[in-house]
């Protein structure tokens, strides 16, 4: 499995509005591509600025090649991104998981292997 992550930083006062913007576009195109597992996004509030970070999972690069095209370590952006970031990261990061534990639900005795 691959993760692919991405970061970009907004303005925190349009931080709300850049992920209900992400959520119309590439988080729509990314669940909709064969091969992805999910996405997770992440914000962090950092005084005016609002750093947010997606990490998405997927079956391998071949599925990633499928929805960021040949050249996969480009970032993929909408045209109206340009309105919400104040930068445009050229390049995402690509590791395999090698690992990965899910905490069982409280009250449930189990414990993760």
């Amino acid at each position: 499995m691959i993760a692919r992550i991405w970061r970009g930083i907004t303005l925190a006062e349009r931080a709300d509005a850049y992920i209900a913007h992400l959520d119309e576009t590439l988080l729509k195109d990314v669940a909709a591509t064969p091969g992805n597992r999910g996405v997770t996004v992440l914000r962090r509030l950092q005084g005016e600025h609002s750093e947010i970070v997606l990490i998405s999972l997927w079956d391998s690069m071949d599925a990633v090649r499928a929805f960021a095209g040949e050249n996969p370590e480009r970032s993929v952006y909408y045209p109206e991104d340009e309105n919400y970031l104040l930068e445009m990261e050229p390049l995402v990061r690509h590791y395999d998981v090698v690992d990965s534990t899910v905490a069982p639900e409280r009250g449930d005795k189990r414990r993760p292997r």
